[in-house]
């Protein structure tokens, strides 16, 4: 999906009846100092997760101050905040510019309302040579939530990442999980692309896009890889759910010996 343009405001939003699928929601904002969202989504889940810049969030199990420390998302490990289903909660920002992704999906119960830190965000190293990249876990199964997996990725450019190609489209567990995903793309120099290819073993759907600073791709199925040009440097957000809060996936088995 295509970004808005470059202003203020909502810059995307993906909701489940425009994507055509049954769980994931996804939205991105960039505030001016002082400006505020409000936003409640009754019967989901949320995600708050802080792009850039720095804000405070007022939710009605608590406040938070100070919610931010790096200027883009390829400055240090995120921030974010999880609230239950139908939480009402409203972000003002608190720095010159801030940017907001909010990721959601259904939940009956949830979990507690809380603020998530970088310094709780996991890191992991993951893949080698030019497969090699940066991930941080914000809110994947080592975190309480009902449905919402959600972590983010920065591939150096030259790399490839999301690699070898993986699918969860089968509810298989503990094999695979069915999983909607989206991947929001950012390149640290917006003249740059990424490369993401989205396709099924029987090549039903098989699509290769040439993605922007801003864009973000929706995987409803099918084996999914992202390469970063070299000079590119790329970070993408992943926000997944489905009916099994477990990532569990299936590699393409012609390239599944690329794994390590």
């Amino acid at each position: 999906m295509r970004a808005r343009g470059v202003g203020y405001g909502c810059l995307l939003e993906v909701t489940p009846r425009s994507a055509g699928w049954t769980y994931v929601g996804f939205e991105v904002f960039r505030l001016a100092v002082g400006s505020q969202l409000r936003r409640a989504f009754p019967g989901r889940e949320t995600c708050v997760v802080v792009l850039g810049g720095s804000c405070d969030i007022r939710t009605d199990a608590g406040d938070w101050t100070g919610v931010g420390r790096r200027a883009t998302p390829f400055d240090g490990a995120p921030a974010a905040a999880y609230l239950p289903p139908g939480s009402e909660f409203e972000i003002t920002a608190s720095s010159e510019t801030v940017e907001i992704a909010l990721g959601h999906a259904p939940a009956k119960v949830g979990a507690a309302a809380r603020v998530l830190r970088p310094e709780g965000a996991r890191l992991e190293m993951r893949g080698h040579g030019a497969m090699e990249r940066r991930i941080h876990h914000i809110l994947m199964e080592d975190a309480a939530a009902e449905s919402l997996l959600v972590t983010e990725v920065v591939t150096p450019g030259g790399h490839w990442s999301s690699y070898p190609p993986h699918k969860h489209d089968t509810n298989n567990p503990p094999h695979e999980t069915a999983l909607e995903e989206t991947y929001y793309h950012r390149l640290r120099d917006a003249r740059g692309f990424a490369l993401q290819r989205v396709y099924s073993a029987d090549r039903s759907l098989d699509e290769s896009i040439a993605v922007r600073d801003g864009e973000c791709v929706l995987v409803p199925r099918g084996y999914h890889t992202v390469s970063a040009p070299p000079g590119y440097e790329l970070y993408y957000l992943n926000v997944m759910a489905g009916p099994l809060r477990e990532w569990r996936v299936t590699f393409d088995p012609d390239h599944g010996r690329l794994v390590g």
